[in-house]
């Protein structure tokens, strides 16, 4: 089977190119460095020539409300209709657990702009959203720093390994599309601060993380339910403590 993986030099990208290649699939990592540009179309159709599932995991240079609505609109325009085109017989995107939720982050309005294409698309499609990953909660820190405080919400999250995300994408990916949206998620719970005082005390980071319920993440105020999955997500097997402990230290 010929697979596309949109995004493939990325975090989530490299890791399921890897995983597909060694279970025999003919597997295309497209990016703007292999000359495919979601954004200009650019490679698209040579690309996708043959292509029986096209996987998009790409995410925007910038996280600024404009751009990142520009980019996953402009990218997901081109990338469905030269799906379309190209009969593809199944799209997978990644998205995020409250993109439905949180309408004050910029980012999370983008990402339900690109699940509203996928859905007006009429390509047979399915939709992983994800929480956060592990390996993003030391951007959360600083995103949260406040002088020489941090300071963050106490809403739970329920984040996991960027490993346990791929290991998802790779089953949807050879399986059929389902037409709808599933999650996926850590096995742990745990309040946004809490999380904080685990990752800087791995890191010898000593500055105090004050929970503060008013605290913006990336734009929107939350509460226990903004970030958790709902009703029987999938659960990737990583304890945040395991990773922690195995994981270089965390910049």
């Amino acid at each position: 089977m010929k697979i596309v993986v949109i995004g493939g030099s990325g975090l989530i990208g490299a890791n399921l190119v890897n995983r597909l290649r060694q279970r025999g699939h003919e597997v295309v990592a497209a990016s703007p460095s292999t000359g495919v540009n979601t954004l200009t179309g650019e490679g698209l159709a040579e690309a996708l020539t043959g292509a029986q599932v096209v996987v998009d995991v790409a995410n925007s240079p910038s996280f600024e409300d404009q751009a990142v609505m520009e980019f996953f609109e402009t990218s997901g325009r081109h990338l469905l209709a030269a799906e379309d085109a190209a009969g593809v017989q199944h799209h997978l995107a990644l998205s995020v657990v409250g993109s439905d939720r949180l309408p004050d982050s910029g980012y999370l309005r983008a990402k339900l702009a690109q699940e509203r294409l996928i859905k007006a698309s009429g390509i047979p499609y399915t939709i992983l959203r994800a929480t956060q990953f592990f390996e993003f909660v030391g951007g959360i820190i600083e995103a949260g720093a406040d002088g020489g405080v941090i300071r963050l919400s106490p809403a739970l999250m329920q984040p996991i390994a960027a490993d346990d995300v791929a290991a998802a994408m790779a089953e949807l990916t050879v399986g059929p599309p389902v037409n709808g949206t599933l999650e996926v998620a850590g096995p742990d719970p745990l309040p946004l601060d809490e999380l904080a005082r685990k990752a800087m005390a791995a890191n010898g980071d000593r500055r105090e993380v004050v929970a503060d319920v008013h605290a913006r993440y990336f734009g929107a105020e939350l509460d226990d339910g903004s970030l958790t999955p709902g009703e029987h997500p999938r659960l990737g097997p990583t304890h945040f403590q395991a990773w922690l402990e195995r994981a270089p230290a965390q910049s």
